[in-house]
């Protein structure tokens, strides 16, 4: 069943897309309601099914109202959904419907959002997207495999765009294609490390989705990594510097850029890339060299070397700005939700919470959520129902 996502609709309204998978006969809480409980107690900071369960059971009597909570009409009163009949619903309840739902209600947020924000001089900077995967270390299934999950994440907002599952079968290359099918990426630039530098996913992304991409080269492709490894690199001048500090290290940053006139040896590729990282432990003293090659299908009139250097060291902000907060925030890696589509759906519900903060300006998140948890009418507004 296709996602229809309403441009000023609330979580719950959303929600109640979702297809109940539960016998008709005896249900006591609607499928909607239990998922907006869940979304608002995770945006509000509980790790696990109990703190859910215990959250929409210490909230005050208007905010099960309006998270339109069962109501008992012998007693007069909400009855709150218990912990087992969460649980019991997450690991049933259809991830890819949930994930599209989420995600689409976020994108459409972030649309809205974009609208209203001033434009530079420059205007709109064209949006990158990174793929990338993480295990859920966590959620082991029986057969001793680890639930490994795949996201589009935009570099600029720091939203997950979408997700998706990555069976223990097989790897993230053949969920790669799946997991951008649904998205507008006109114009779009893709990032990815070296395991999806892969002829079929270029093809795909230039031809089909209208949209560029940046690729790191290793040598699983040998032949292209051979081809950038002998280009006369030490005739190109430095295009690009750059400088951190923090964190106990200092690095240095230098991108040269190269235009390969003959061709390179992957579809649509017309610049190569050398990164040189040189990083030095502030205690050691000694500096570390790390070079690593790049290719990109777009060409120097549509990138500058500061672009393209931004966009690759944007690559990795996945993983502090949406892997790290999940695993130091949420838990998420100590989460022993391992039963059916609960580890998915609870990553979908904490990719949720992130991305509504992030479009409140929050930077530290930890801080927000400690915010939110000490009133339980404040996640209500973030979610668009109040």
């Amino acid at each position: 069943m296709p996602v229809v996502v309403a441009e000023y609709a609330s979580l719950l309204d959303q929600l109640r897309q979702v297809p109940d998978p539960r016998d008709r006969r005896g249900i006591r809480h609607a499928l909607a309601s239990v998922l907006a409980v869940a979304a608002a107690a995770v945006l509000a900071g509980a790790r696990s099914f109990t703190a859910i369960g215990e959250w929409i059971a210490d909230a005050p009597v208007q905010v099960q109202a309006i998270l339109e909570v069962r109501r008992d009409p012998v007693i007069g009163a909400h009855r709150p959904p218990h912990e087992a009949t969460i649980r019991r619903l997450l690991e049933v309840v259809d991830a890819d419907m949930l994930d599209a739902i989420l995600t689409g209600w976020l994108t459409a947020r972030l649309q809205i959002h974009a609208e209203s924000a001033p434009t530079s001089g420059r205007g709109r900077q064209r949006q990158a997207i990174a793929v990338d995967g993480k295990a859920l270390r966590g959620a082991r299934l029986a057969e001793h495999s680890t639930v490994h999950l795949l996201a589009a994440f935009d570099h600029n907002s720091g939203l997950v765009l979408a997700q998706t599952d990555v069976d223990g079968k097989t790897n993230e290359i053949t969920r790669f294609q799946p997991l951008l099918e649904g998205l507008d990426l006109d114009g779009c630039v893709l990032t990815a490390d070296a395991l999806h530098t892969q002829r079929d996913h270029a093809t795909f992304l230039v031809t089909k989705k209208n949209a560029h991409y940046i690729l790191i080269v290793k040598k699983n492709q040998p032949s292209l990594h051979t081809q950038l490894k002998r280009l006369l690199w030490k005739r190109v001048p430095i295009a690009d510097r750059r400088r951190d500090r923090g964190h106990g290290r200092e690095e240095r940053r230098t991108l040269k850029v190269l235009t390969v006139k003959a061709g390179l040896l992957f579809p649509h590729a017309v610049q190569a890339m050398q990164i040189k990282r040189q990083v030095r432990d502030l205690k050691q003293g000694k500096w570390r060299t790390v070079t690593v090659y790049a290719i990109t299908s777009l060409p120097t009139w549509q990138a500058s070397p500061a672009d393209l250097a931004a966009w690759i060291r944007g690559h990795w902000s996945i993983e502090n700005r949406l892997h790290y907060v999940r695993d130091v925030t949420y838990g998420e890696d100590h989460s022993q939700a391992r039963t059916g589509n609960a580890p998915r759906n609870m990553a979908a519900l904490r990719n949720l919470a992130i991305g509504v903060l992030r479009l409140t300006g929050a930077t530290n998140l930890a801080q927000a959520i400690r915010h939110l948890s000490r009133d339980a009418t404040r996640p209500l507004a973030l979610l668009g129902l109040t």
